[in-house]
């Protein structure tokens, strides 16, 4: 109950200090390539449940939805990125939308990233270790420990130890160090 109040009210007043961020984000994706501006990602939720995830469309209409590693290993993955792609990842300014999901109740602000709901090998890992029973986050303990530069066997095992440990300061703990992270764009892949 205390997780859920804190995330309503941190999700409230971000939206609110971020709001001009997120217009003119949402403006530099709508007028750098055709398509929508906002992307809806069919993701696994707590207890596997699938639910539609926002976010600022970084990648061309048609890209195919695979985890940012896989896309890593593609021939040439920046083919995909729309003229703003690349800089609204490395800025995490693709995820603001996600604000959303925690306002409804899909997501908390902390919790592990919710998987894509072909990220077969991440689910089984994570249902075995019962870190499905968690509500994904934003971020999370394994984002601040490697984000997608860690093999999915490191990254569950750092859900496992948020499951066991979660506290609201671990909670604090993470926010904190997400927006140095963020700031520093440290482990930014594209």
């Amino acid at each position: 109950m205390l997780k859920r109040l804190l995330d309503l009210a941190l999700t409230i007043i971000g939206i609110i200090l971020l709001f001009p961020l997120i217009a003119i984000t949402y403006l530099l994706v709508k007028l750098s390539s055709p398509g929508p501006a906002l992307f809806w990602s069919q993701r696994v939720g707590c207890e596997n449940q699938l639910f539609l995830m926002p976010k600022f469309r970084s990648m061309r209409t048609g890209t195919p939805q695979i985890a940012t590693h896989l896309m890593n290993q593609q021939a040439n993955p920046d083919a995909f990125l729309t003229p703003v792609g690349s800089f609204i990842r490395k800025t995490s300014l693709d995820e603001l939308p996600q604000l959303w999901s925690v306002l409804k109740g899909d997501m908390s602000i902390v919790g592990p990233r919710p998987a894509l709901f072909n990220q077969d090998d991440l689910i089984q890992l994570r249902t075995q270790m019962n870190v499905h029973t968690l509500k994904p986050g934003i971020t999370g303990w394994a984002q601040v420990n490697g984000r997608d530069e860690i093999p999915i066997p490191q990254k569950v095992a750092l859900d496992g130890y948020y499951l066991q440990n979660q506290t609201l300061w671990l909670d604090l703990k993470i926010i904190i160090l997400t927006i140095i992270k963020v700031l520093r764009r440290d482990n930014i892949t594209h």
